[in-house]
């Protein structure tokens, strides 16, 4: 073991100390921790001598401490809440109360049943709309979503991806009728396709034509909308999946990066466009290093930009980023402290340098935020900007030994991976390969495995809990009366536009999709001008390109090797075991996601742990139907369906599902389900048939144990309807 130099300057008692740790063998070396990050208890200047980003000064290449020379001493981060629900009013409502409070710029949620880019009288998507987000099916909505909020003088940021073409149609058109030009118009469009196929799946597309719609929305807006970014390159969506931090850098500049050769490759200079790239980072609770990724991220990029494109124009080389304190942190149990979670989390965002930020609220582990959650969310920032000194001085953890050590450390490492990606041809071979995607699951498994058996800690889930449960006020959504709203005003638009004139529009669109000629965001500008819907242009480009179905694999035996303690999962073995006596064959469970929501982590989780215990799992394809859902169950001869909600819709869709299974003579299929299910919604799910509620924090081998005793009690109590069922007597 290389012990640590005394240096000459050190004080006597620096030198005892590094006396004591030299004698510690293991306590000098450190250990690698969840993300890959080699952390040892002290640290020294000899530790920055490997350091090769040290150097440069704020607002120089590679901009490691900033891209701009005066960060926030000249002007603070800019708050940017992220907020979407129920009509177009109503978020317009909510938009103006958190700019009267202090937020300087807009941030759109979207409902999945647009994102998806589905009208919200599409049979699909019942469940969905105005749930997680708005609905918004026409440029009226879009009108009434900005109403009184002057669009020459807001930053707009949209996220969106699958059905971005008509959504940021219906933006700019939404801003010509208010008399603001598109040349004017500020903000940023997601735009981040190759991230929706590897984490979030709002796809809509395959790979190679969601490109082509990338680069057409560069393009465009190079050309025409000079203070628009473009593309906002997303890193969050990853970290909520389960990717470490490593992961989460190479991925997420792996991307930008080929969005960039996409761009370039159809003939664009890359100091026309680059320029208006900005990125989207989450920021978890791994304080030290959250600082130091985003200060890694801005070297990388520069450095890879510089190597690849060699643009002439420095601006080209800079990294810009939102940031969001993370959702996967929160916690359903003491919710309260959740507010202390995100604090952490913005200071380390705003540490790091980031140019915006959204801080989440203390509730959104349990509901939609509350306007008191969303306000104790906004004033987060607002403390911070005015009260902690943090505008105060450019880059203050610069020289930090063990910031800028771990800084290096996520160059190097992240730089090898980015390597590995560019073997493979890039990032949308990659994608095609499930590459990314396998290894965020294997890293989110792990995780989980780490949490439930006490490895890591988590204060008031594994640890330090409480019997007391705090009762809290959730934002309630009627899902029908919003639905019923939007299918009236589909019905109005309609009956007032030129249908021939849509449909002419729609047919240059299909043309420009299947022959590559044209820009398709300036037909869907036509086509919303001419009050095209959402789905009309989705449902158009379906025509010619299809619809993306992802590949549904389950990652194994990842779970119980890390778990790491066999005695507490032998009752859960012992009860497979006893269920395979009696029935002589492995308990099966189906997993469903059930409506548009994508957000597949805890399900992939649920289902490799599973089978690891010794379940049979059948993983359904996301985007099911109830009805669709109950007969893949009936037909795989399930012992139980496991419901993933994470979107809000488990209100219409499980007892929805329950329905089916009953027309279909199958009630003997247990359901049970988990996710963001607040507390009061758990009666009203028992009554409509649900057997098992795992809400979120809950260890998944207690969940194995309470599903497979239920299961076996269900057999017993069942068996002869089943067999009856199953050898077609009635």
């Amino acid at each position: 073991m290389t012990k640590i130099s005394k240096q000459t300057h050190y004080t006597r008692w620096e030198s005892m100390a590094l006396e004591e740790y030299n004698d510690d063998a293991t306590k000098i070396e450190g250990k690698i921790n969840l993300d890959n990050l080699l952390v040892k208890p002290l640290y020294t200047e000899d530790d920055l001598k490997n350091c090769e980003h040290l150097g440069n000064l704020p607002g120089q290449a590679p901009y490691t401490r900033g891209p701009k020379a005066t960060m926030y001493t000249g002007r603070p981060w800019t708050i940017r809440q992220y907020a979407g629900f129920s009509t177009a009013e109503d978020t317009n409502a909510f938009f103006k109360q958190a700019l009267a409070g202090g937020q300087r710029g807009l941030s759109v949620a979207f409902d999945l049943a647009t994102h998806r880019g589905y009208d919200s009288d599409h049979e699909r998507v019942a469940g969905d709309v105005g749930k997680a987000g708005v609905a918004i099916d026409t440029v009226e909505d879009m009108k009434r979503l900005f109403a009184d909020i002057p669009l020459d003088k807001m930053s707009v940021s949209m996220t969106m991806n699958g059905a971005v073409l008509p959504i940021l149609s219906s933006f700019i058109v939404a801003g010509e009728e208010q008399g603001v030009p598109e040349e004017a118009l500020a903000g940023t469009i997601q735009n981040d396709i190759l991230k929706e196929f590897m984490v979030r799946n709002t796809y809509i597309y395959p790979p190679e034509p969601s490109m082509r719609i990338v680069s057409d929305i560069i393009a465009y807006t190079a050309e025409k909308m000079p203070k628009f970014n473009s593309i906002s390159i997303s890193g969050y969506h990853m970290q909520e999946a389960g990717a470490n931090l490593i992961q989460e850098l190479a991925f997420t500049l792996a991307d930008g990066l080929e969005y960039v050769k996409a761009a370039t490759e159809r003939g664009l200079n890359v100091d026309k466009f680059a320029p208006r790239l900005s990125f989207f980072f989450a920021i978890g609770m791994n304080f030290f290093a959250e600082i130091a990724k985003l200060r890694a991220a801005r070297t990388l990029w520069a450095v890879w930009m510089k190597r690849l494109f060699k643009p002439e124009d420095p601006r080209s080389l800079m990294l810009r980023t939102h940031c969001q304190t993370s959702g996967a942190s929160l916690t359903e149990q003491d919710p309260y402290n959740n507010i202390v979670r995100t604090t952490i989390e913005a200071m380390a965002a705003t540490i790091g340098g980031t140019q915006s930020l959204h801080t989440n609220s203390f509730d959104e582990a349990i509901a939609l935020p509350s306007e008191f959650a969303a306000k104790i969310a906004r004033n987060t920032q607002l403390i911070l900007q005015h009260e902690a000194g943090l505008t105060d001085t450019v880059d203050p953890i610069a020289g930090s030994y063990y910031v800028e050590n771990l800084t290096s450390q996520l160059i190097s490492k992240a730089n090898i991976l980015i390597e590995e990606i560019m073997d493979m041809g890039g990032m949308t071979t990659a994608v095609q390969q499930g590459f990314p995607k396998r290894e965020i699951e294997k890293v989110a498994t792990k995780k989980q495995a780490l949490i439930d058996s006490g490895q890591t800690v988590i204060v008031g889930v594994n640890q330090y809990k409480t019997e007391e449960i705090d009762q809290i006020e959730v934002r309630e959504i009627d899902n029908s009366a919003v639905r019923n709203a939007q299918i009236n005003q589909i019905l109005e638009v309609k009956s007032s536009r030129d249908d021939k004139a849509v449909s002419a529009v729609l047919s240059r669109l299909k043309n420009a999709a299947r022959t590559g000629d044209n820009n398709l965001l300036a037909l869907a500008i036509e086509a919303m001008r001419a009050r095209a819907t959402v789905g009309e242009v989705s449902s158009a480009l379906c025509e010619i390109y299809t619809r993306h179905t992802g590949i549904n694999e389950v990652v194994r035996n990842i779970y119980t090797d890390t778990f790491n303690n066999e005695e507490v999962l032998q009752p859960v073995y012992q009860a497979i075991r006893q269920f395979r006596t009696e029935t002589n064959k492995n308990p099966v469970l189906y997993l469903a996601k059930l409506g548009q929501d994508g957000h597949d982590r805890g399900a992939k989780i649920i289902a490799s742990a599973f089978a690891d215990f010794g379940y049979n799992v059948i993983a359904g394809n996301l985007f099911e139907t109830p009805e669709e859902a109950a007969g893949s169950a009936i037909s795989n001869n399930v012992n139980v369906i496991g419901v993933s909600s994470l979107a809000a819709g488990h209100k219409t869709l499980i007892p929805e599902l329950i329905h089916h299974l009953k027309e279909k003579k199958a009630e003997d299929i247990l359901v049970i389900c988990g996710g963001v299910i607040p507390q009061q919604d758990y009666e009203f799910l028992y009554k409509a048939g649900v057997s098992k509620i795992f809400g979120p924090g809950t260890p998944i081998n207690d969940a194995a144990l309470e599903t497979t005793q239920a299961v076996l009690e269900n057999h017993k109590r069942t068996h002869n309807y089943r067999t009856s069922r199953l050898s077609g007597i009635t």
